[in-house]
């Protein structure tokens, strides 16, 4: 079983940069593939970002591309979102989920641990 934290969470104007943590538990970490979700109030859980479990591989959604950064350090046990330029439609609470298997899945049903979200606001 995977154990997941996100923190890094804040208020920011737009245009700001923030980064996001999600430190795991469990010496398996690294066998884990690992995404990053949005939910942004009275609106469903939406996929951010996915990266395999070398690293080697990232997806993202469209609405992010060329703006944020997932990456992880599989020694720390720990995957980050870095999430520059931001917009006030990247209001929303963002979860960390890990699942296991090859390729990339951008729904929810495919992610078997979650974290309990931190909070990232942005204002205009």
């Amino acid at each position: 079983q995977v154990q997941l934290v996100e923190s890094g969470g804040g208020l920011v104007q737009a245009g700001d940069s923030l980064r996001l943590s999600c430190a795991a538990s469990g010496r398996t970490f690294s066998s884990y593939a690992m995404g990053w979700f949005r939910q942004a109030p009275g609106k469903e859980r939406e996929f951010v970002a996915d990266i395999s479990w070398s690293g080697g591989s990232t997806y993202y959604a469209d609405s992010v591309k060329g703006r944020f950064t997932i990456s992880r350090d599989n020694a720390k046990n720990t995957v980050y979102l870095q999430m520059n330029s931001l917009k006030p439609e990247d209001t929303a609470v963002y979860y960390c989920a890990a699942r296991r298997g090859i390729g990339v899945y951008t729904t929810t049903d495919k992610y078997d641990y979650w974290g309990q979200g931190t909070q990232v606001t942005v204002s205009s």
